[in-house]
């Protein structure tokens, strides 16, 4: 199983970047997907989950109306594309992959996933 995670880089505040994860080793269309971000000396936070379908999505409150989750079963890989980026969104941003049990159709908590990648770095300067 592997979940490699791209697209992190230096951004001002008010930019935008959009991440990408790339999966293989699982059968992917199963397995609910979530982006969660990390800074030193903190367990990792909740950012965005999509369902296996791609058809449902949530977000953490503070990131609602400025990311964007994606997915595309086809070519196996999930998106966040991240617009009005702030200081505060400064952190490792790490994918990460859940099967789909048939019923939760997303999770919002890290203990809930099975398989996670080893993250972009994402810097936002103010």
């Amino acid at each position: 199983v592997q979940l490699q995670a791209s697209g992190g880089g230096l951004v001002q505040a008010g930019g935008s970047l959009r991440l990408s994860c790339a999966a293989s080793g699982f059968t992917f269309n199963r397995y609910i997907m979530g982006w969660f971000r990390q800074v030193p000396g903190k367990d990792p936070e909740f950012v965005s989950t999509i369902s296996a379908s791609g058809g449902n999505s949530d977000y953490a409150n503070s990131v609602k109306g400025r990311f964007t989750i994606s997915r595309d079963n086809a070519k196996n890989g999930v998106y966040l594309q991240m617009n009005s980026l702030k200081p505060e969104d400064t952190a490792v941003y790490l994918c990460a992959a859940k099967y789909y049990s048939g019923v939760f159709i997303y999770a919002t908590r890290a203990d809930e996933y099975d398989y996670w990648g080893q993250g972009t770095q994402v810097t936002v300067s103010s």
